[in-house]
């Protein structure tokens, strides 16, 4: 198999040059993802808002190239204010509950201000 790329239209990803996402062999490499509405290039303000666009565009990332949530054995989330990772957890326990991928979790500023959360996962596609 050939190294796929998925661009979801993100001006960072023009402007920087880089991929959504990158299979390459059975390996997918989903790059640090937020909560944009890329159709709509809106941003909620609430963080579970958030965090739930950024998983809808994790699994369109993940779909392009033939994965899926549960071939997700990795997950970083990356957060500006760490109270703000609780109102996450019922989104994730959503999306990744039946997964249970390792996972790290960094405080760590982001390039936008409006962003209150960004993902990144590896997935291994198992069929």
């Amino acid at each position: 198999m050939t190294r796929q790329h998925v661009s979801q239209g993100s001006e960072f990803e023009r402007t920087i040059g880089y991929s959504r996402a990158v299979r390459d062999g059975r390996w997918v490499f989903v790059s640090g993802t937020t909560g944009f509405d890329y159709e709509a290039m809106t941003i909620a303000d609430d963080p579970a808002q958030q965090c739930e666009q950024t998983m809808r565009n994790i699994d369109a990332a993940l779909r392009a190239v033939g994965a899926e949530m549960g071939d997700v054995v990795r997950v970083r989330y990356i957060l500006p204010d760490r109270e703000d990772f609780p109102a996450c957890w019922p989104v994730l326990q959503h999306w990744l509950g039946d997964v249970s991928p390792a996972a790290t979790m960094i405080e760590a500023g982001l390039y936008d201000p409006r962003m209150k959360v960004e993902i990144e996962v590896t997935a291994r596609v198992r069929r």
